[in-house]
């Protein structure tokens, strides 16, 4: 028996754990305060709350940034780097943004303001243990953790059966997908007995052979489970159903912030736990991205709903991003780094334009409630063509420079093939995202395209289209904010740089 004086406690870094604690906090705040009844509790204390406890763990992730250095706590299952730091900070933007985006919103009068927002903070958790976790346990427990709130979320409209069509579908097909993830972990673990990412890596070659059928098949579950959460074709059927049936500023959320976290382990897996047996994953990583450039934006041009078409687009930017991951490299970090940042920005600013429009226009979300927007209500056309510019990878704006990055870093790999399907992508592309532009700007909408049928929102008597702004100033905030960063970025893009820079020195083994 080990006397009790030799038992050592175990260290814990409450600095570095900081904020993790600001969230799961605030999400327990947030809940308990949502008890209490009142309009000034709902519509505006809770929101604080849960504003000011993203801006407490942004303050606190700064206090953590140290490039170069990699602090791993909890016995190792959870690593304080600068990955974990600059997408936990594209977490809680994401999040704020979301709040400001949900105040209005039919979802928040009908479930109560702090189980919406509590269960927002519940998910942000969950991505940051995601974005750190260093061991194949953390990140199982943080997929659930991002994942569970996010289904009682999409189903949060009671009254609207395709909200609960949408949470029914995202549980079910999120569930095949953590228990493939699930059995592909086990089986690496099986293969190389260890959990631990640094363990892994060090097992391959040595426990087990780079070639072993146990370990490959672990690999290729471990892929599809984690393709699952990222929307990337064939297995992104989910998502335009789900993105059109969620609550908007949810779907707004799930667009951005679940893409940014699936990337931040997927890239932890496979270029850190996986990096010794790139050889194999690496071309079908690749076929996966083709299939996912060409898939995602094929069936955007077909949708009028702007909500699906921004599915089809999330699906088609995944394949994008995946270039980053395939080329193994710290180049490739970077990029994927730099582009998950932009494509928050360029998101955001969409969906918060969808918002606008669809709470006042009898089309809903359908691209006919943005005729003559650009006369209409200039301060939502704006924004709008903006994002959608950016996503095209027009010049001048930072979607051109993020998908600059990624091409780069495919050359640079030696994927140069995969660089241009990046561009011709980006080509086509071009067919739905000007046509959101045509219609803002030029006039009647003529252009009949086959589509499931669109919701329809009864207009609020004595709202149109010139008083977007006057009622809703904070989603035209969002909206403005996003788009003018996305500018601002693409002409000045060195901040930014910057960053990615300290992000890939977050992962040694890359080169």
């Amino acid at each position: 028996m080990i006397p009790l004086a030799e038992i050592q406690p175990p260290v814990i870094d409450y600095g570095g754990l900081a904020p993790l604690f600001a969230t799961i906090g605030g999400s327990l705040v947030v809940f308990l305060v949502g008890l209490l009844g009142g309009r000034f509790v709902q519509r505006t204390l809770v929101p604080l709350l849960a504003a000011a406890a993203l801006l407490a763990a942004i303050g606190l992730t700064v206090a953590n940034w140290d490039p170069g250095d990699t602090k791993p706590i909890i016995e190792g299952a959870l690593a304080i780097d600068t990955l974990a730091l600059f997408l936990s900070m594209l977490f809680f933007v994401a999040g704020l943004a979301t709040i400001a985006l949900s105040l209005r919103a039919p979802v928040v009068r009908e479930t109560g303001s702090g189980e919406h927002l509590g269960l927002l903070l519940g998910s942000i958790s969950g991505m940051v243990i995601l974005a750190g976790a260093e061991n194949l346990v953390t990140l199982f427990v943080g997929i659930e953790l991002l994942s569970i709130p996010l289904y009682v979320l999409c189903a949060s409209e009671l009254g609207r059966a395709s909200s609960l069509e949408a949470g029914l579908k995202y549980l079910v097909v999120g569930s095949v997908g953590s228990a493939t993830l699930l059995y592909g972990l086990a089986l690496v673990y099986g293969a190389t007995g260890s959990t631990d990412f640094a363990g892994i890596a060090k097992g391959i070659g040595t426990t087990v052979g780079v070639g072993d059928p146990l370990l490959l098949t672990g690999v290729a579950l471990c892929a599809t489970g984690l393709a699952f959460k990222a929307s990337v074709a064939p297995f992104h059927q989910w998502t335009p159903d789900v993105y059109q049936g969620a609550p908007t500023p949810i779907t707004s959320f799930m667009a951005v912030a679940t893409k940014a976290a699936a990337f931040a382990i997927i890239l932890r897996l496979f270029d850190h736990a996986l990096a010794d047996v790139q050889a194999e994953w690496a071309p079908a990583l690749a076929a996966l991205a083709v299939l996912t450039i060409l898939i995602g934006n094929a069936g955007a041009i077909a949708q009028s709903s702007l909500k699906r078409m921004l599915a089809w687009s999330g699906v088609a930017q995944a394949g994008y991003l995946l270039a980053g991951v395939v080329v193994g490299t710290r180049l490739g970090l970077q990029a994927t780094a730099f582009y998950l940042a932009v494509y928050l920005l360029m998101n955001v600013a969409a969906f918060a334009v969808v918002i606008a429009r669809e709470r006042v226009s009898e089309h809903g979300d359908d691209i006919r409630s943005l005729q003559d927007l650009g006369r209409a209500s200039p301060l939502l056309a704006w924004p709008m063509t903006i994002a959608m510019l950016a996503l095209a990878g027009f010049p001048a704006t930072a979607g051109f420079i993020g998908k600059f990055y990624l091409i780069d870093a495919a050359v640079a790999g030696e994927y140069a093939w995969l660089g241009i399907m990046i561009v011709v992508g980006s080509m086509i592309s071009l067919v739905y995202y000007l046509r959101v532009i045509a219609v803002m700007w030029m006039g009647q909408f003529a252009i009949e395209l086959p589509t499931f049928p669109p919701r329809r929102v009864k207009p609020v008597s004595g709202w149109s289209p010139e008083a977007d702004a006057r009622a809703q100033p904070e989603v035209v905030a969002v909206a403005v904010l996003a788009a003018a960063a996305t500018v601002v970025l693409g002409i000045v893009p060195s901040p930014l740089f910057d960053l990615a820079r300290d992000v890939g020195s977050s992962l040694s083994a890359l080169v």
